[in-house]
């Protein structure tokens, strides 16, 4: 507790995994700004906030969309005062190959996974200039190294972002800004959900599939994202002062075999 004391963090994506390491942040002694587009789970996060008597609010915000970004980072600015930390988690998970989805879709999924990093970045590193450094972590997948059929916008899109956390890295460097990414497997989130009732069915017994996804997982499970918000905590630390440019899996264990049948 108290790790982050008198600095400031922005978080996007309300749910799941973004939704955890705001809390996680927000314990932590952070004031944090969470940025979403879900109503529903802005209020929930919201709630959560003000029960457990938390420095955090919500701002709804399209983080595909330069204006809305804007106007989020200078609200959280004149409110907050500047920018320590940025925790990029905010992600849409389409399904198809690259002739049967929509260029549409690709594009959107391109636009929020990846966009929306470099929107964060365009108006938050200057203000981490102004106070000597910070942090950026950025929420890619192990989907960025090895991929299931099917699902060629969202690799796209996490593949994209290990590319863009190293330049990211690079060019921040000189400001003391570190940049990292984070890969998680399989981790209990509304996208894993959306996954099992693609597969099974909309009456899936979602329980039942998430056990069998785990056990794909050496570990024998799949994550959760209290789990991945505990790494995004240390990486953002002062105890992870010489880190960036680099890649974290967290994910069970899944990416060290091969699946030889």
């Amino acid at each position: 507790m108290g790790e982050f004391n008198g600095k400031v963090a922005v978080v996007t994506g309300t749910t799941g995994i973004g939704r955890a390491i705001a809390l996680r942040l927000a314990r932590d002694g952070a004031r944090v700004a969470a940025l979403g587009i879900d109503i529903s789970a802005n209020t929930e996060l919201a709630k959560i906030a003000t029960a457990n008597k938390l420095e955090l609010r919500v701002v709804h915000t399209d983080v595909a969309e330069p204006t809305s970004v804007g106007d989020a980072f200078a609200q959280v600015i004149a409110d907050l005062g500047g920018v320590d930390i940025i925790a990029n988690s905010a992600a849409v998970h389409p399904y198809g190959n690259a002739t049967d989805t929509p260029f549409e879709t690709f594009m959107r999924c391109m636009a929020v996974n990846v966009g929306s990093i470099h929107l964060t970045a365009e108006h938050g590193v200057p203000e981490m200039r102004k106070r000597g450094g910070g942090a950026i972590i950025n929420i890619s997948s192990v989907q960025g190294f090895a991929c299931q059929p099917g699902v060629s916008a969202y690799v796209a899109s996490k593949g994209a972002i290990h590319a863009l956390t190293r330049a990211m890295a690079i060019d921040f460097a000189p400001d003391k800004i570190r940049v990292v990414s984070i890969s998680p497997g399989s981790v209990r989130t509304p996208i894993l959900e959306l996954a099992a009732r693609t597969f099974e069915g909309e009456d899936a017994d979602v329980a039942a599939v998430f056990s069998r996804f785990g056990q794909a997982h050496p570990l024998g499970r799949i994550g959760e994202p209290e789990e991945v918000a505990a790494l995004a905590a240390f990486l953002a630390s002062d105890a992870a002062a010489f880190i960036t440019g680099s890649d974290h899996r967290i994910d069970g264990g899944l990416t060290a075999g091969i699946g030889v049948r």
